[in-house]
């Protein structure tokens, strides 16, 4: 994390290198399945590096635009730009832009492909909900997040699985289209090759789906962690942690399906009530466990250690 003085995260960074490491396999392992499976090489490379380039390069528009938020001056949100101020002042790190979204589930992300790119969006809820320090910790961890470059590689990553579910669905549709069609002596039916085709995606995107939750929880463990030292206050990011997960149950469900796609980006996750952890593969750490790291950061500052 040169350039920053974000506490460095050797964990976090092995896991990104060994995640993209695999990612690549996914990727070349999924452009050779859907070849294998009678599509034309030119069109898979066509299709999969137009959506490379779309996810990398709109990454952070489609986030602010996904999430209805606006990005903000500083004569328009001046208390929030002066806290990034101060945060990025004391992190030695080149500020973002910022970003404001107008819902009241209280929450924040940071997206976007690279520094110059990102941004911190936090949402009126949060702010309504949070005092001063308190959304203070909860923008250094955004911060740390952009610091530590895996908002990059969270951008990369969830590429495989946006081409694998538009290929899945266009190869659904296609088999349904073209279910009475038959074979002839230059290879299978439509049908089959577009079921193949939705096979195939549809194991990628399970790999691609392991792969970044598993880097996504150890992500939101290190920001806590970054963001305890750098403001030396772990309790008070507690606390906001703790604020935020407790008034998630009180948001409409309507608010709250709307915002579950950008869990992974997310501060806190937001599901609906009646949704159980234990269904699906969790974007984050249970809240105790993340509360207890930061509560042994807490003692640590405590003895000068």
């Amino acid at each position: 994390m040169a350039g920053s003085k974000f506490t460095p995260d050797r964990g976090l960074t092995g896991r990104m290198a060994l995640t993209m490491f695999l990612l690549v396999l996914v990727y070349v392992a999924f452009v050779v399945g859907l070849v294998a499976v009678g599509l034309n090489i030119w069109l898979v490379l066509v299709i999969v590096l137009a959506f490379a380039l779309f996810s990398y390069f709109s990454s952070d528009r489609i986030a602010m635009f996904a999430m209805g938020a606006k990005e903000v001056s500083p004569q328009q949100a001046p208390e929030l730009h002066a806290l990034i101020d101060r945060l990025c002042a004391m992190a030695d790190m080149p500020k973002p832009r910022v970003g404001v979204a107008d819902t009241d589930v209280p929450n924040a992300f940071a997206t976007g492909h690279s520094r110059r790119t990102a941004v911190v969006c936090v949402t009126t809820g949060l702010m309504r909900r949070l005092d001063g320090p308190e959304l203070e910790a909860v923008l250094a961890h955004e911060l740390s997040h952009i610091a530590h470059r895996d908002v990059t590689v969270m951008t990369v990553a969830g590429f495989l699985g946006i081409v694998a579910g538009f290929l899945t669905q266009a190869g659904l549709r296609f088999a349904a289209f073209s279910g009475a069609s038959r074979g002839n002596n230059n290879g299978p039916a439509p049908a089959v090759v577009a079921l193949l085709v939705v096979l195939v995606s549809a194991v990628a995107w399970a790999l691609s789906f392991l792969l970044t939750r598993a880097l996504s929880r150890y992500r939101e463990l290190a920001a806590d962690r970054a963001a305890a030292y750098l403001t030396g206050r772990p309790s008070v990011l507690g606390s906001a942690l703790t604020k935020i997960t407790g008034d998630m149950a009180r948001i409409p469900s309507r608010d709250l399906r709307q915002v579950e796609p950008f869990n992974a980006f997310f501060f806190a996750p937001a599901f609906t009530k009646g949704f159980s952890l234990n269904s699906l593969i969790a974007t984050h750490p249970p809240v105790e466990r993340r509360l207890a790291q930061l509560s042994d950061i807490s003692r640590q500052l405590g003895r000068g250690a």
